[in-house]
């Protein structure tokens, strides 16, 4: 690649480091069958696989490991290297015994059988590295790989279903097949996995009467819906049919939450009458304690983005967009003309950056709701610029992350009315109508929250690289429509991670969503810091 990039700047507004939990296997949800002898090896190995380290991946979260230690014991084969493809003839998949003097082992076929056991979620990582990642988990040793479902991603509207791209499921647990190693799949609802709300999709937080993880009947009607298109392609990936799946999480980390002793016992059964006759298991652990100006008429340009006009402020999750399925992700901006000052009060979450016309006056969050408004001499509009900054993914506290302004908008405990409320959703539809507005070229600087697009060079066969974004503040990257993360001057990162996979050979379209004040360049380089 060349470095630095060439920026064109215009503007406008419009754990390889962490232990997996040891699944606690109910022998209520262990389902059990007759044990046969008519199995086939392919080959047998003499010794234990040898453990040694992978050096991370540059993406998120793609690679945690685990080891699941049963009794070794004297065999003829040893039943811990078998693969997918070498077993040819299978009645009795992965359960557990215990002869009453050791400690209880895991079984395949009715013979002991050690699990190693590491992560890949293949929603993490781009779908041209699964077969490298995959290989490398192997090289170390491990004959097992485990993998969450993240329900968000595949139902990003509701009713609207995605297991295409890098969302392919099913082509994954087929790769890790004919690459030797065996699955362990870990659908969602929750998934916690430091995902946004879990991975439960956040259009669900618009009926407040809807309980999460529970037996509410709405909500589960919405997970009958998501299992209904999820467990048939589940189906035929099983051990007993032929497929690497020896195992299914029923759920993840419910021991903490806790608030329904009736939703355990309802997924295993929605999971068994769809067709799921591997080992159920869950993971459990313990409870414990322990801008100042804007460019003049740049709000404009935003009519030609985006869906909205309300008497009230609408919450992100309740906009009418996205088929009617709210907006997940990024910012929404609320525009109100006023004609006096005082006392503004608002409920934010999570940032809000407070304008009177192009001019900022302060800024408003869960612990500042209440914010001075000057005196003013003509009407002015009243624009309040609110970041979601990710949804809570662990504890009941997921069932109050809608984002936006949630509540009224008053001025001196007058309610406010007659909103227009733009959503800025960050996503490769977004970026589509972004394009059709009038872009505009800037100095050296600007103040003020504001797109950015420009240009990134690339040679003929782009690789990996990694973006530094030294003068620019808080913001946003995007290349080529793909979201890259958050930047943020205090660090500690500083580079943000590109696959070279994701980029286009020569020009690739560069748009950065900058809060307070521009950079002047953007470069890439090989060696992070992270």
């Amino acid at each position: 690649m060349k470095s630095p990039p060439l920026l064109s700047p215009c503007l406008s507004w419009k754990r390889m480091a962490g232990i997996f939990f040891l699944p606690f296997i109910s022998s209520g949800f262990a389902p059990r069958f007759k044990q046969e002898e008519n199995f086939m090896l392919g080959r047998a190995h003499p010794s234990q696989p040898r453990v040694s380290a992978v050096p991370p991946s540059p993406l998120p979260n793609p690679l945690s490991l685990s080891t699941f230690f049963p009794s070794p014991a004297p065999s003829r084969f040893n039943w811990s290297h078998l693969t997918p493809l070498e077993l040819k003839n299978r009645s009795v998949g992965l359960g557990t015994e215990s002869t009453g003097r050791g400690k209880p082992h895991f079984t395949l076929e009715g013979h002991k059988f050690l699990i190693f056991g590491g992560s890949i979620h293949y929603f993490r990582v781009p779908r041209e590295y699964w077969r490298d990642r995959l290989l490398k988990l192997k090289a170390c040793g491990f004959n097992t790989v485990t993998t969450y479902v993240p329900w968000n991603l595949h139902e990003p509207e509701r009713g609207k279903f995605d297991f295409s791209g890098n969302l392919d499921l099913e082509a994954f647990v087929l790769m890790a097949a004919e690459i030797g190693l065996w699955v362990i799949l870990r659908p969602g609802r929750y998934i916690c996995s430091e995902m946004d709300l879990g991975g439960l999709p956040s259009w669900l937080l618009q009926d407040p009467r809807l309980l999460l993880r529970t037996t509410n009947k709405s909500f589960i009607e919405a997970v009958e819906k998501y299992f209904d298109h999820l467990i048939p392609r589940v189906i035929p990936l099983q051990y007993r049919q032929a497929g690497p799946v020896i195992a299914v999480q029923v759920e993840n980390e419910y021991g903490s939450f806790n608030k329904d002793k009736t939703y355990m016992p309802y997924l295993h059964k929605a999971l068994l009458r769809r067709g799921i006759v591997e080992l159920l298991l869950t993971s459990d652990v313990l409870a414990a304690i322990n801008l100042q100006k804007l460019h003049q008429d740049t709000f404009n340009q935003l009519h030609k983005v985006q869906p909205v006009r309300s008497r009230q402020p609408v919450n992100m999750e309740n906009l009418p967009i996205n088929n009617g399925s709210g907006q997940s992700y990024g910012l929404v901006l609320y525009e109100k003309s006023i004609c006096s000052g005082g006392r503004l009060r608002a409920h934010a979450h999570d940032v809000a950056q407070v304008f009177l016309d192009e001019t900022m006056i302060g800024i408003l969050n869960e612990n500042n709701k209440d914010l001075h408004i000057p005196e003013l001499r003509d009407c002015r509009y009243l624009r309040i610029l609110v970041e979601n900054q990710g949804r809570v993914n662990f504890s009941w506290q997921i069932q109050n992350e809608q984002k936006g302004i949630t509540g009224s908008v008053s001025i001196n405990n007058s309610s406010l009315e007659g909103f227009t409320i733009y959503s800025l959703e960050m996503k490769m539809s977004f970026f589509e109508r972004l394009r059709s507005a009038t872009w505009k070229p800037v100095p050296d600087s600007h103040q003020g929250p504001a797109f950015y697009c420009g240009t990134l060079k690339a040679g003929p066969s782009p690789k990996d690289t990694f973006l530094s974004l030294l003068n620019w503040n808080y913001g946003f990257v995007f290349i080529n429509g793909r979201n890259l993360g958050r930047y943020w001057n205090i660090g500690p990162q500083k580079t943000l991670y590109l696959p070279g996979v994701w980029l286009h050979p020569e020009d690739n379209e560069v748009i950065l969503f900058e809060k307070m004040m521009s950079g002047s360049d953007i470069k890439s380089t090989d060696k992070p810091t992270l």
